[in-house]
């Protein structure tokens, strides 16, 4: 069969299938280069995305494969708008889920005291849960390595399920954050951000996730409700006044610095200037007035511990408080007593946990009758690391800091601009990036106290008695990195100054997985090391994510090319949003409620399931649903079918004559624009409903209404064929983005090259007149004879002797054009059209 210049046939199958076309098409498009990113395109014609990198800690997910389908149609559709798309995919896999798995998996965690064994062998895989609950210690370096072990499993997995999903990335364009190229470019920002003086080193209280033994960052807690109980102690006041204060947290009495209530509370104003003495202990503490001391909660006075929650944080700051420390890092009570605190009564405490600890002190108050009433029961929020199961703790520590308008109104007024600056989808997005730009209290802490992730890389001079110098830290020039600061040396020292009084000591800590994660756009466009790749895809033109992280990986990009490129990192940023169960609540591996994909890929056909994501719109939560998933699939086959008739015809280079054949042509011309002008503002769920729902009526009207006609060998056959083909040809590109499979395996049957590189149809391929009105109405008129034949419980084949179509005289003349096709697919002998004063088209079927 021959069509248009350009075409060709490759066979026509006799039984057409969507069985097995994603593993040929996968193989065939590796091979072909059909997704490969031509660098030598200038930046003008280069669109390029910042694909998200998944964390590689077990399995993907439904919430996976939604929101990467999404970020895929986009790429699809400006590849065959005529862009090279750089489509990267790259592997979150340092940082605190892969230490978990890997716990998890081998039973074994890593231990900065140990020595590196080269003869260690870690355990089958999987362990029992006695082993989870009990690791085995193994040296830093044993951990790293069966870390790395493991993400390679993963990753390998990952990459098969995206290949089968049928992702068009350039795979030669694979990065990990935990590889060489990721760590030079983290640490380069880092020692940037140095010397500019946007990150530094601080002594101060932070959140501190016991189970982990790490630092967590602001940007990373969640409230959990846990029970609780508020205990009314009493406070001995001049005089011994009895002053009331209530809390949840009686355990931190010996931590107890201040009380303080609000300036405008009478009750308390007598004592502002004063002191109290704590119960149990007799520790004088003063009274201080801040307005942020709430009047209605409890009695309206509280106390202030070295650290309790943020509060406690704020009041110790601002107003200038001792310190009692009692929490150490392994979330007991510390062997030693804080300052001014009697040794005698706080060994009652010392080295218990944290819940032992509210047991004793709840007895001791009971003892010195300073416990008033019973404990009042009660459930409230508590902060948790999103990724732990321990409440958090604030512990005094040493962390690493970049700067994020948390303490600089002028950084803050900086960021919230380049929010404005960003193109968001949806638009109401944006405003959970202001609120937390606006809600920030501190700065953006990047350190934590693990194994498996990028080193910072610094080392400090050791004084004279061994004690690291922090201020003045030893930073290695650009040219070094990446350097791993445990077994590289500073320049200046040998190896036998390591730990010696007068030598360095390495900062033990890595980079928090953010981080990293921050510098995406950094790490896949070549900058500092790829100038030709950089000039050509930064910055970048889509930043796809969930909505979930804006406060984190958007937010934490945002300040990362600010700082170093005075620019925003990407011009679109479109959020994806949640799937949800069939109770309506959030898939998520923690919950247990989700959904892994192969099976569904494997049994349903990928061009399904993406059918089912791509009905999801940015922004918007979609229920988990096999049902949209089987239309899918029903939609894949009738492609098949459709397409096996329409160039089952034969030749088809004649000229589109007929009025039926440019009405539908001018259907599917509003259909174009519809969904191109969807794409271009990043609404694949409109673009592919347009061309869905046309894509029916051309099936079950035009088609039928054709039929016979397109068998003839006249002009108005001909016209026929010609339309059939160009509506075919437009329709295979238009679903391409959403069913890459099916339409590729069609398009393979009569064209040259991928219908993945041919070009987006545009309304000018669909010029000729006609109005899509005398489609709709011949279709309904169909329908009608069809309705009539099935209330009559007879075959659609059977013949009808007359139908009168009544309806206004401009509707009927228009439908007198196509009455031949209209006779021909109902079967009618004779077609008679009556003006009548209705307004709509009737047809009255004699039999």
């Amino acid at each position: 069969m021959t069509d248009t210049a350009g075409s060709r046939r490759a066979g026509i199958p006799e039984k057409p299938s969507l069985d097995g076309i994603e593993d040929s098409w996968a193989r065939r498009w590796q091979e072909a280069g059909t997704y490969a990113f031509d660098r030598s395109k200038a930046r003008s014609d280069v669109y390029a995305i910042d694909t998200p990198p998944p964390t590689v800690s077990g399995e993907l997910h439904m919430g996976h494969v939604f929101s990467y389908t999404h970020t895929d149609t986009v790429a699809r559709f400006q590849r065959m708008r005529g862009k090279m798309v750089f489509y990267p995919m790259g592997w979150d896999d340092n940082g605190l889920p892969t230490e978990r798995r890997v716990q998890n998996v081998y039973g074994v965690r890593g231990d900065a005291s140990l020595a590196y064994d080269s003869d260690w062998t870690p355990p089958d895989a999987p362990v029992d849960d006695a082993a989870r609950k009990n690791p085995t210690a193994v040296s830093r370096r044993n951990f790293i390595e069966l870390c790395e072990r493991l993400t390679v499993q993963d990753e390998q997995a990952f990459e098969a399920l995206w290949r089968r999903l049928g992702l068009s990335v350039d795979w030669s364009l694979t990065y990990t954050t935990i590889g060489r190229h990721a760590r030079l470019t983290s640490q380069r920002a880092f020692v940037r951000n140095l010397v500019r003086g946007e990150a530094y080193t601080a002594e101060a209280p932070t959140l501190w996730d016991v189970g982990f033994g790490t630092a967590v960052a602001q940007a990373e807690l969640e409230d959990r409700e846990r029970p609780g109980a508020y205990h009314r102690l009493r406070f001995h006041g001049p005089g011994d006044e009895p002053v009331y204060i209530e809390t949840t947290r009686p355990e931190l009495l010996p931590a107890c610095v201040a009380l303080v209530a609000h300036p405008d509370d009478e009750r308390y104003t007598h004592l502002f200037g004063g002191t109290v003495r704590t119960p149990v202990f007799g520790v004088e503490v003063p009274v201080h007035a801040h307005p942020l001391a709430e009047k209605d909660k409890g009695t309206g006075i509280a106390m202030v511990c070295t650290f309790g929650d943020l509060a406690d944080v704020t009041w110790w700051r601002e107003l200038r408080l001792d310190t009692r420390v009692v929490i150490g890092r392994d979330g007991r009570l510390l062997p030693e007593p804080p300052h001014g605190v009697d040794p005698d009564k706080y060994a009652h405490l010392a080295g218990r946990t944290v819940n032992q600890a509210r047991r004793e002190i709840v007895g001791l108050l009971s003892d010195a009758l300073d416990l008033i009433g019973e404990p009042k029961p009660v459930t409230h929020p508590v902060k948790f690391y999103e990724r732990g199961d321990s409440p958090l703790e604030i512990v005094s520590t040493r962390q690493w800091y970049i700067r994020n308008g948390g303490r600089d109104a002028d950084l803050r007024a900086a960021l919230l601009d380049r929010g404005r600056q960003l193109h968001w989808t949806p638009p109401h997005m944006r405003h959970r990036y202001d609120h937390w730009v606006g809600g920030l209290t501190g700065d953006w802490l990047v350190s934590r106290q693990r194994f498996f992730g990028v080193p910072i890389p610094v080392w400090y001079p050791l004084d004279a008695d061994g004690r690291p110098d922090h201020d003045h830290p030893l930073v290695p020039t650009e040219d070094r990195l990446p350097v791993d600061p445990s077994q590289d040396v500073p320049t200046g020292y040998t190896e036998e100054q390591r730990g010696v009084p007068g030598g360095f000591a390495a900062d033990p800590d890595v980079f928090d997985t953010w981080a990293t994660s921050s510098l995406t756009p950094q790490i896949i466009s070549g900058w500092e090391t790829d100038p030709d790749l950089f000039a050509r895809v930064f910055p970048m033109d889509l930043r796809p994510q969930g909505q979930e992280i804006i406060r984190t990986w958007l937010f934490a990009s945002v300040v990362r090319a600010h700082f170093e490129h005075g620019t925003l990192p990407w011009r679109d940023a479109v959020l994806s949003g949640w799937i949800l169960d069939p109770d309506r609540k959030k898939m998520s591996k923690s919950k247990g409620n989700v959904v892994t994909p192969m099976a569904l890929l494997v049994d349903n056909g990928s061009d399904a399931v993406r059918y089912w994501a791509a009905s999801g719109r940015p922004g918007t939560d979609l229920a988990f649903d096999p049902a949209q998933i089987r239309i899918g699939r029903r939609l894949a086959t009738k492609i098949l079918n459709a397409s096996k008739f329409a160039l089952g015809l034969g030749a088809a280079g004649g000229s589109v004559t007929e009025p039926l054949d440019r009405s539908m042509l001018a259907g599917l011309r509003e259909v174009v624009a519809t969904a191109t002008a969807a794409f271009e503002e990043l609404d694949h769920t409109t673009a592919l409903q347009a061309t869905e729902s046309f894509f029916w009526r051309f099936c079950d009207d035009y088609i039928e209404l054709v039929k016979e006609r397109a068998y003839g060998d006249t002009a108005a056959s001909g016209s026929a064929r010609a339309a059939l083909a160009t509506a075919l040809s437009v329709q295979l590109r238009l679903f391409a983005p959403f069913l890459p499979f099916v339409t590729e395996e069609v398009w393979s049957w009569w064209r040259y090259g991928s219908v993945h590189r041919a070009p987006w149809p545009t309304v000018h391929e669909l010029a000729g007149g006609g109005t899509p009105d005398l489609l709709r109405l011949t279709g309904e008129a169909l329908s009608q004879v069809r309705r009539a034949k099935s209330e009559r419980k007879v075959s659609m084949r059977t013949e009808v002797p007359l139908a009168e179509v009544l309806g206004p005289a401009a509707m009927l003349e228009s439908l007198a054009s196509a009455a031949a096709d209209l006779r021909a697919a109902g079967r009618i002998g004779k077609l008679d059209f009556l003006p009548d004063r209705t307004t709509e088209l009737v047809v009255a079927s004699a039999f």
